[in-house]
C-alpha cells in the first residue's frame, strides 16, 4: 500500500517543517526565480497564498507553493527532496493539487535533459504547453527576468486567460518580492 502524502499548509516560519521547506526550496530553484525567505514570511499573511510542506510517514518530503483565488489556481513552486525523486511522490502531489481548480503552472523552457524530463512529467499528468512568450521577473535582486513556459491542463488556455495570469502575478504575487513594480510578466 502507498503511504499517504500528508499536506501542512504554513501559517507562520514557527510552523513544523519551516527550516525543512526552506531548505529545499533554496536549493531547488535559482535565486532569480524564488522568492527570499523574508518575502516568503510576508506572503503567508495574504489568504490567496498556499504554501504547503508535504509529509509521508512523518517525514518531510516535499514542498507544494500555490497561489488561489475565484477565479485561477497558480501554481507557483513544486519540489521533491532529491534522494526521493522516481518514487511518484511529485505525481502523487499533482493528483491532490489537480483537485484545488484549473491549474496553471510555469517551468524552464525544456532546453537539456532535466528541463525536458520537467516537462514530460507534467505531460504525463495531462498538462499542455501553451505557445506565449512568457517573461517572469525576477523576485530578488540582480533583477533578471527569465523565459518561463505556462502550463494548463488538459487544454491550452486562452490569451485573455494568460493576460489575466500575467496581470495577476504582476499586481498581486510580485508584492512579496524585492521586486515590488515589475514590468513583466507580459504575453506577447
Amino acid at each position: 500500500m502507498t503511504p499517504q502524502l500528508i499536506f501542512r499548509r504554513f501559517t507562520s516560519p514557527t510552523d513544523e517543517g519551516w527550516r525543512e521547506t526552506m531548505t529545499l526550496y533554496e536549493s531547488a530553484f535559482p535565486a532569480k526565480e524564488r522568492r527570499s525567505e523574508e518575502d516568503t514570511v510576508r506572503a503567508l499573511s495574504d489568504p490567496e497564498f498556499h504554501a504547503y510542506s508535504v509529509w509521508q510517514e512523518g517525514e518531510f518530503v516535499a514542498l507544494l507553493f500555490y497561489w488561489q483565488n475565484e477565479n485561477l489556481t497558480y501554481g507557483e513552486f513544486l519540489a521533491v527532496r532529491p534522494e526521493l525523486r522516481g518514487q511518484h511522490i511529485g505525481q502523487r502531489i499533482m493528483e491532490w493539487f489537480r483537485e484545488q481548480g484549473d491549474l496553471i503552472f510555469e517551468i524552464e523552457p525544456p532546453v537539456d535533459e532535466l528541463t525536458c524530463r520537467r516537462r514530460g512529467f507534467y505531460e504525463r499528468l495531462g498538462f499542455v504547453t501553451n505557445d506565449y512568450h512568457y517573461i517572469h521577473p525576477s523576485y530578488g535582486t540582480p533583477l533578471a527576468p527569465h523565459p518561463l513556459v505556462l502550463m494548463s491542463r488538459h487544454h491550452p488556455i486562452s490569451r485573455e486567460r494568460a493576460v489575466e495570469l500575467a496581470a495577476y502575478v504582476r499586481e498581486r504575487v510580485m508584492r512579496y518580492s524585492h521586486n515590488p513594480n515589475p514590468a513583466n510578466p507580459v504575453i506577447e
